[in-house]
């Protein structure tokens, strides 16, 4: 058996140095605005998800029963857990809370391009403050990172709307509570599935002809001189969508953004602004997306705090960095490869290669016979910076050979400097 669990996914060591790659980005553009990282279990408790009815999410759980008859599931997204380690302390915790993690996530779903059932997902989320600010300095963080992998305004696109537009409008229709979230739901798949079954749905719900065009047409607008023509001066999404769009213009990232109101996001917990990062070609599935959730806590039998963050995935973006070529390519960091040219001196290697180590170099020591073409063979797959040979000769004058491979120089080297090799002057600029 060479197939793993459909769904899931190998890294071998080129595919690692670039999940890691990715991951120091997410953690880059997070730590420089200030976020510190978290972590919780990959299990919890089925009902941190099943408490949130009418959504796809609760089909899509990996879930079981323990040997103590509890029913567990494996996390399909990291905003529950997150929830529960505020509500475990309560009051305890210094507001606004500024965290992110990067935690792997499951959901039995159908695989398909840029989705598969596991999946690692760069989570920044601020509780605390109901300011405008906070969404803001959500989408800061994105452009960073954005930024940071080589992408920029031309070839991203972060669509804005907020809950409330939709809410205003069905709440003028008299729809509100379980009917409103369980709409949502459904209109957040109009990209993806026919009108005719998002008709369907919709009427499956109790919405008549008038409702669901006016849904159609509330969503086709694309920029706030349109939403101001349909919902009313007093609008709370309107002004909250103005400030927003004030705020990150003075962060100097406008172009980056733009006001789509068929942005909903399914989950039924957001409450105020939605935004979704999108490949500008249209090629690719959302990136990553987000909002505002300030009533979570409360479905999960707490005290509600005010809330905001998004769930980035790692499959998409990949997909769209290979498109656009901006895949590194990226060698295994070692320093020096370490290599007895006689049986006789692999023990005096182990020592060469221990006291290179404790100066803090990364070294490969070669634990077999080889011959010297397999050597530089060896270096360059890696993408090695020095050969340090142990020979006879050289070994009896306590003295070792240096070849670097970066600045094509070799020299002898004596034992007692070899932890400083880097500083020899045959080996500097």
């Amino acid at each position: 058996m060479t197939q793993g669990v459909r769904g899931t996914r190998d890294f071998y060591p080129e595919d690692m140095r670039l999940r890691n790659w990715l991951f120091d980005n997410f953690m880059n553009a997070s730590l420089l605005h200030g976020f510190e990282e978290y972590d919780a279990p990959v299990l919890e408790h089925e009902k941190l998800y099943t408490r949130k009815q009418g959504e796809d999410i609760t089909q899509q759980l990996y879930s079981f029963q323990d040997k103590g008859n509890r029913k567990v599931a494996l996390r399909p997204e990291m905003t529950p857990s997150l929830a529960r380690m505020v509500m475990a302390r309560a009051g305890a915790l210094p507001l606004p809370i500024k965290w992110f993690s990067i935690p792997q996530c499951w959901r039995y779903e159908r695989t398909q391009k840029g989705r598969g059932r596991e999946h690692y997902q760069w989570n920044v989320d601020i509780w605390g403050t109901n300011k405008i600010s906070a969404d803001a300095e959500l989408i800061s963080v994105l452009v960073i990172f954005f930024q940071g992998v080589g992408l920029t305004a031309k070839d991203i696109v972060i669509r804005v709307s907020s809950r409330k537009v939709l809410e205003e409008v069905l709440g003028s229709l008299g729809i509100e509570g379980d009917t409103f979230a369980q709409t949502c739901v459904i209109v957040d798949k109009m990209n993806k599935l026919p009108s005719d079954v998002i008709k369907e749905q919709l009427s499956g719900l109790g919405h008549d002809s008038k409702v669901i065009t006016t849904i159609q047409s509330v969503l086709g607008i694309k920029d706030m001189s349109g939403l101001e023509k349909v919902l009313k001066d007093e609008s709370m999404a309107i002004s909250e969508l103005n400030i927003l769009f004030d705020t990150l213009d003075s962060y100097g990232i406008s172009e980056w953004v733009e006001f789509d109101a068929s942005i909903v996001r399914g989950l039924a917990y957001y409450t105020g602004a939605v935004f979704e990062a999108h490949d500008r070609a249209g090629k690719f599935r959302a990136i990553c997306g987000g909002g505002r959730y300030d009533k979570l806590l409360s479905t999960l039998g707490g005290k509600d705090l005010p809330a905001t963050g998004f769930g980035f995935g790692d499959m998409v973006i990949m997909e769209l960095l290979a498109e656009k070529k901006l895949i590194p390519e990226l060698l295994s960091d070692i320093d020096d490869i370490v290599i007895p040219l006689n049986p006789d001196l692999r023990h005096a290697a182990v020592k060469v290669a221990s006291s290179l180590r404790n100066s803090d170099r990364t070294v490969d020591l070669v634990l077999e016979d080889k011959k010297m073409k397999w050597v530089f063979k060896h270096a360059e797959r890696i993408g090695a910076r020095r050969l340090v040979l142990l020979a006879p000769d050289e070994w009896s004058r306590k003295m070792v050979k240096i070849k670097d491979l970066e600045l094509g120089k070799e020299a002898e080297v004596p034992l007692d400097l070899i932890s400083s090799i880097h500083e020899h002057p045959d080996f500097t600029n």
